[in-house]
């Protein structure tokens, strides 16, 4: 046995952050490989994030240049572990009072496609692709994330497989369905210790009776939306779907709103906005029944579809005869609106992914390749957070330290990232973004100042905007189990 080889670093807190994976890794190239990544992938670049951007290679020629192959082989051939990498990832936000997950907090489940061109590629195939609203050709994951008001990160990805890409078809064992996936993915939050409140996603999975069943047999709370046309079987003369339901509901204006309950909306800016619900009583449902359904509208008289959902769950109403008997902690009509709410940070975790981070930029073919794309992507992802907090840390810390009476300083949060002209790929001066001579660094040696930012720091770019935020004050959770195993 021999001690391990010292690689190069990685730029400033990125090999902080970067140690806490090398017992993961075997050989000196791999642990080399796996901070360029990183690297590239935080780094801005003027075009898409394949494996010769990252590297700040040429696309065409530069694709044999020997740091584009060995990441190439990094993904493709090396022999890492991309399930245990994404295990350590998850252990250090858990493991982190300012990241980790609590009972306040939603597990979002979603389902994402992007464009590919071909039939080699694994898991490619004309599907729908909810990034494009339309069937067309290329590859879908079904994803996990955890949030609150507060932060939100990813915690699991898996493919999709579409029956044609499979020997039988739909009859062939290895095909599941999105849903049947989804629930995989709720199997794999509970064995990593992810605490929350309810499992919180869109219609396309509120609308899967199988997928409803499966959480609240499993004694899962959950908040999931329905179609507002999905109809129930009921007498010709008798409402329908969650729609028709709203609608008959009694509503005389804000100042006489009948049935709804004026619901209040704080948003991250500051401002606040009076939502509308209701309970609905349609087919099964209703207010003191196992599954309730609720509609919340910024407007009852029109139910405008941008702003009116529906959605059902199995959390019982508060003083209700379920609520005396059920495993799951009550759920008032605010507390129902404010969790499907969460699952907005969903989108936006895509946005950062994808337009910065390069999520889709993968220019791999197996299925082991792809992976490991994504649990990377997951990975520079968390540093931000890292980086972000670490940051607000020392600020909260040089301002207890400053002397009494003296201004507080922000010595802690990065200069702004200079402006750069989209349309010409220049800066503010007019010179090239990432303009210099081949193998040469860019004011190598330099003194870290006010105009000096270094690569990494423009990982806080991606963050700029989320504001601290303490979470909301909810109920107190309770115990829930999945067979025999125990939910966090």
């Amino acid at each position: 046995m021999t001690n391990r080889v010292p690689g190069p670093p990685a730029p400033g807190p990125l090999e902080d952050y970067a140690t806490h994976f090398d017992d993961l890794f075997d050989s000196l190239a791999q642990r080399r490989s796996f901070r360029e990544y990183l690297a590239g992938l935080l780094v801005p670049r003027e075009r898409h994030k394949t494996l010769t951007a990252l590297v700040g290679a040429e696309p065409i020629v530069g694709a044999q240049a020997p740091a584009v192959q060995r990441l190439q082989f990094f993904l493709s051939e090396s022999t890492w572990d991309a399930d245990a990498v994404n295990t350590r990832r998850l252990d250090l936000l858990l493991g982190d009072g300012a990241t980790a997950a609590h009972e306040q907090g939603v597990l979002v489940l979603d389902d994402t496609g992007d464009r590919k061109a071909g039939t080699k590629t694994a898991h490619v195939a004309r599907q729908y692709l909810g990034a494009v609203g339309k069937t067309d050709n290329g590859i879908v994951a079904v994803t996990s994330l955890w949030a609150d008001e507060r932060i939100y990160y990813p915690l699991h990805v898996e493919p999709y497989t579409p029956a044609s890409r499979l020997p039988q078809g739909k009859r062939d064992p290895a095909f599941r369905t999105k849903p049947q996936i989804a629930v995989a993915l709720v199997d794999a939050a509970l064995d990593a210790g992810v605490s929350f409140r309810a499992v919180v996603a869109d219609c396309f999975y509120g609308d899967n009776l199988e997928f409803d069943a499966t959480l609240g047999g499993a004694g899962l709370p959950y908040v999931l939306a329905v179609k507002p046309s999905r109809g129930t079987w009921a007498p010709i003369d008798a409402l329908h779907t969650p729609e028709e339901a709203a609608r008959a509901l009694r509503w005389d204006g804000p100042d006489a709103p009948g049935d709804w309950t004026p619901v209040v909306r704080r948003y991250r800016d500051g401002h606040e906005e009076t939502w509308w619900a209701a309970e609905l009583r349609l087919a099964g449902y209703g207010p003191d029944r196992p599954t309730r359904m609720i509609v919340a509208t910024t407007a009852p008289a029109t139910l405008p579809a941008i702003s009116t959902w529906y959605l059902v769950t199995n959390r019982p109403r508060p003083g209700s005869p379920q609520a005396v008997d059920s495993p799951l902690a009550p759920a008032d009509l605010a507390e129902v609106v404010r969790l499907y709410g969460l699952r907005n940070w969903v989108e936006q975790g895509y946005k950062q992914v994808k337009q910065e981070l390069g999520w889709a930029d993968f220019m791999v073919r197996t299925d082991r390749a792809i992976r490991r794309h994504w649990h990377l992507v997951h990975g520079a992802f968390s540093f931000c957070w890292r980086t972000w907090f670490a940051a607000e840390a020392e600020t909260v810390e040089s301002a207890a330290a400053a002397p009494r009476g003296a201004p507080a300083t922000l010595a802690a949060t990065p200069e702004p990232v200079p402006k750069t002209d989209e349309s010409t790929g220049r800066g503010e001066n007019g010179d090239r973004a990432g303009a210099g001579r081949r193998g040469e660094l860019l004011a190598a040696g330099a003194a870290a100042g006010a105009g000096l930012v270094g690569p990494v720091d423009l990982s806080l770019a991606l963050l700029a905007g989320v504001v601290d935020r303490a979470p909301a004050v909810g109920a107190p959770s309770v115990t829930r189990r999945r067979g025999r195993r125990a939910a966090a």
